[in-house]
């Protein structure tokens, strides 16, 4: 039994690990729970969410898809209009304020500050929309007419994908181009579908 630990306003970013996270438990057939917690980012032993509490044994982070990683980063913070309208609400809501305001810009310098370390804080938005339409094209050809990555049976990488996928068609923002991107690959949109209504929806109803 595996409890999975989340924030409580949770992030683009931050979704799309969870749900990988929780798809990946739940293609192994575990029983999984989810639990929000406002100081989340604060109990993880790595400082990242999602992180997996399993009997005596805490567990953070499941490896990243670096570019959709890297885009969802740039968008929730680098974009102003995204910054402003979504991300720093979410984030400093568990808040009072004046730490809601004061932890919401100290989380925005810091991302903002890793973009430039990487090489991504001079990219433009649509350089950003490229750069995932082109990670969309290298997983669609992969996939293929396949149902999963390495043919009948899902792996780490299916739970992955369908994470970070999943998140970015289901989450609002103040521009739906990411998702278009993504909507445009007909087999990741079946792939995303496939996922949800194995491993997600109630069978029972």
């Amino acid at each position: 039994f595996g409890v999975v630990f989340t924030e409580d306003q949770i992030l683009l970013s931050d979704c799309a690990s969870s749900l990988a996270v929780q798809a990946y438990l739940r293609m192994c057939g575990l029983p999984v729970q989810v639990a929000y917690r406002a100081n989340a980012e604060y109990m993880s032993p790595s400082g990242k969410i999602p992180f997996i509490h399993v009997g005596n044994q805490v567990v953070s982070e499941l490896g990243p898809i670096v570019q959709f990683t890297k885009a969802k980063l740039y968008i929730q913070w680098c974009d102003d209009a995204t910054a402003a309208e979504i991300s720093r609400p979410r984030y400093s809501s568990p808040y009072s304020w004046p730490l809601s305001n004061i932890l919401a810009y100290q989380k925005q310098w810091e991302v903002r500050r890793k973009m430039n370390a990487i090489g991504w804080g001079g990219k433009t938005l649509e350089q950003v929309y490229e750069d995932v339409s082109q990670c969309c094209q290298a997983l669609s050809q992969r996939l293929g007419t396949q149902p999963f990555f390495f043919n009948k049976q899902p792996t780490e990488l299916d739970a992955l994908v369908f994470g970070h996928l999943f998140t970015i068609l289901t989450t609002r923002l103040t521009s739906t181009e990411l998702a278009e991107r993504i909507k445009s690959y007909s087999n990741l949109l079946s792939f995303c579908r496939r996922i949800e209504q194995t491993y997600f929806e109630d069978k029972t109803s």
